[in-house]
């Protein structure tokens, strides 16, 4: 079964001669979240805008809602919504006005009911009557993404939607994106939070110099990256790592209570018990355990070193 979106080798080359995306093939299921991750000039924004039809590619092709986006690209602009990472608001106009004027770029008559339904969803109706200089920038956030699902789309796209939000604001809005998620509406996101798609995003994509490095399941990403370290606190301090455990990748915190042990998930031994062993066979008593899993700013960090080695290799 086809997914509600499908790109298939897509390419962009501009003039200059920069490639911002190489081959790059993905298809999205409706109603699942998917973060898109990458450096800053991987390609994530460019990726978004010829999708949302404001790029041409240079090669491949993008599907919508089985729409082509080039041979018919108003159907497929209709079950888009985006909201962009710059904030641009008329600032003189009203918060229901603005909503209501971006329902009808899309060719929909006026529906009031809708409009409040979302505004009221975004805790924005209080605001309705406000010009939109008058508001918070985390405010004018949520107008845009009050804009974007104006005509009710299928899919909605996030581009950087927490940036310059406080921590508060930030987790409301993500509660905005669960309750998105539920009424059905596919959810394509980028963004520098990334603990926020580790916990909202059923698939993780990442993106570096225009190529589509992988996408897995969040879940399955933890899991077969993920690395474990193993803290142990010690009854004494040490003042340092004994002969007989040398070599074996321990660390020894600066205060001589505590050792760290990193070791691998995946691995058919992970060397803990041979390591507790050798620790109670040296005398060191030790107080207490406690593990701690790579996140997923570490495991993107080690994807895209390990690509960029491969390319240069």
């Amino acid at each position: 079964m086809a997914g509600i979106i499908e790109i298939e080798n897509l390419s962009k080359q501009y003039g200059s001669g920069t490639k911002a995306l190489s081959d790059v093939s993905l298809s999205i299921e409706e109603g699942e979240i998917i973060a898109l991750l990458g450096p800053n000039g991987a390609g994530k924004t460019t990726l978004i805008s010829i999708i949302c039809g404001l790029v041409v590619p240079t090669g491949g092709s993008v599907r919508v809602g089985g729409h082509d986006i080039a041979t018919d690209w108003r159907a497929a602009r209709r079950l888009i919504g985006l909201v962009p990472q710059e904030i641009a608001l008329e600032p003189f106009e009203t918060v229901m006005n603005s909503v209501r004027f971006t329902r009808g770029l899309y060719g929909e008559g006026r529906d009031d009911a809708w409009i409040e339904q979302v505004l009221r969803s975004l805790a924005l109706w209080g605001k309705r009557d406000a010009a939109t200089k008058e508001l918070s920038g985390g405010m004018k956030r949520r107008v845009l993404i009050a804009k974007a699902l104006s005509h009710k789309p299928k899919v909605l796209f996030l581009d950087e939607p927490t940036a310059g939000v406080d921590v508060a604001l930030r987790r409301e809005m993500w509660q905005v994106v669960e309750q998105l998620r539920r009424d059905g509406v596919t959810i394509i996101l980028t963004t520098h939070y990334l603990e926020e798609a580790e916990e909202m995003a059923d698939r993780v994509g990442v993106i570096d110099r225009g190529r589509l490095v992988l996408v897995k399941p969040t879940a399955e990403l933890m899991g077969e990256f993920g690395r474990k370290t193993l803290t142990i606190e010690l009854d004494a301090p040490l003042t340092r790592i004994p002969d007989r455990l040398d070599g074996r990748g321990l660390r020894l915190a600066a205060d001589g209570r505590a050792l760290a042990y990193d070791y691998d998930t995946r691995a058919e031994r992970t060397g803990i018990a041979r390591l507790l062993g050798d620790l109670a066979a040296e005398g060191v008593t030790v107080r207490d355990v406690s593990t701690r899993q790579s996140n997923l700013e570490e495991i993107f960090m080690t994807l895209v070193s390990e690509t960029r080695q491969e390319v240069t290799a």
